[in-house]
């Protein structure tokens, strides 16, 4: 049985360049990069190419690219960094639909006496550019709102948060996991002092990610050690993952435009084919300001899990929210922070596309995901 990947917001598959490239950098120069020796030389100068490849992706200075781990790692090094710049500021806004990375490093905060003001979306999944303002305070140190969610698609209004954050003199650090190599940003012209990203959601290896950090906001060390990364993470760079992520990153610039309108294409068909045949169908994700390749619904009295395990049987991988909440019993908090009842909530299922995901794909998840959905349904003590 031939299987179908709709799972591309949880990770992707490695593209075929990608794996191209970074294979000499696992067998033949597989040298340190902080060596001093020729070997040595040869790889470090290949992890400053993908340093500026990834960039010229945002349009930032290759200096203000710091390499790390991945979005998780990024999120808790930008907040926990602003939160031991602060001082005296001990407040911090945010959303309530950020990824967990950057709430539970809230969390962790909020023990140490810091202040979390958790702002609300709307139905659709947006924050207010107004509340936001009106939430600023002379002791707010940070404002951290993602750029897209990862359960919804929703893009965040981020020129306007950024013009607010500059106005207001408060770092501005947003969580563009989903968003980087899929969506077009500009941290200048969106007056953005910090930007999370991972390699393994633009078709790059798990394992390499990284940070945005405007020149002038000086991070505190995330790891110490050696003089990795301008001496602020400590460690041996992970040099075939990072050339695999400047690669992918570089295919993801040239492909953005015309891979945007056909995932787009394939989104709507999907949405406006599971509206149709599936009575009660709740959709989740905007129709304008979303993610190309992300279709979100709701069926209520069915359990997203089983929706997404009878899935599973005929082929199709897709998800029931977040990854890393796998297997929780709690409806998402994303959902339910956008006004979804509880039954509503649980009954979501979350498919999300790349550059691999054909128009077949959509006609196969139309043709199962009615019947599934009405089986499960039927069986509902709901």
């Amino acid at each position: 049985m031939e299987r179908i990947y709709a799972d591309n917001a949880a990770t992707t598959r490695i593209s075929d360049e990608v794996l191209a490239a970074m294979t000499p950098f696992l067998k033949e120069n597989f040298a340190n990069p902080s060596s001093y020796h020729s070997a040595g030389r040869e790889v470090r100068a290949a992890i400053e190419i993908a340093r500026k490849k990834i960039a010229s992706v945002i349009s930032c200075e290759a200096d203000e690219i710091y390499f790390t781990s991945g979005g998780s790692e990024s999120d808790s090094w930008a907040i926990m960094g602003a939160a031991r710049l602060s001082g005296a500021k001990k407040h911090i806004i945010t959303s309530k639909t950020e990824h967990h990375a950057v709430l539970n490093t809230l969390k962790s905060l909020e023990k140490d006496g810091f202040e979390i003001t958790y702002l609300d979306v709307d139905r659709m999944g947006f924050v207010s550019p107004e509340a936001l303002e009106k939430a600023i305070r002379r002791d707010t140190a940070l404002i951290t709102v993602m750029f897209a969610n990862n359960e919804t698609g929703a893009v965040q209004p981020t020129d306007e948060i950024g013009r607010i954050a500059k106005k207001h003199g408060v770092i501005f650090h947003t969580d563009a996991v989903q968003a980087f190599g899929h969506l077009p940003v500009n941290v200048k012209g969106s007056n953005i002092d910090m930007l999370s990203f991972s390699g393994h959601k633009f078709n790059a290896p798990k394992g390499a990610g990284g940070l945005y950090v405007k020149r002038g906001i000086v991070l505190p060390n995330l790891i110490y050690g050696g003089n990795q990364e301008n001496g602020r993470r400590g460690g041996t760079e992970n040099a075939a993952a990072i050339v695999g992520m400047g690669t992918a990153a570089e295919i993801a610039a040239k492909e953005m435009e015309t891979e945007s309108v056909r995932l787009k294409k394939l989104r709507e068909k999907l949405l406006c084919g599971l509206s149709a045949g599936i009575d009660g169908c709740v959709r989740n994700t905007p129709d304008k300001n979303s993610l190309p390749g992300i279709a979100n619904v709701s069926i209520p009295f069915a359990e997203g899990e089983a929706l997404v395990l009878m899935l599973d049987i005929k082929g199709i991988t897709a998800s029931s929210g977040s990854a890393c909440m796998s297997g929780s019993k709690k409806p998402s908090h994303v959902l339910t922070a956008m006004g979804l009842d509880e039954k509503t909530a649980h009954g979501a299922v979350r498919f999300s596309f790349d550059r691999y995901t054909t128009e077949k794909d959509i006609d196969t998840i139309l043709n199962v995901f009615p019947d599934i959905a009405k089986k499960l349904r039927d069986l509902s003590r709901l």
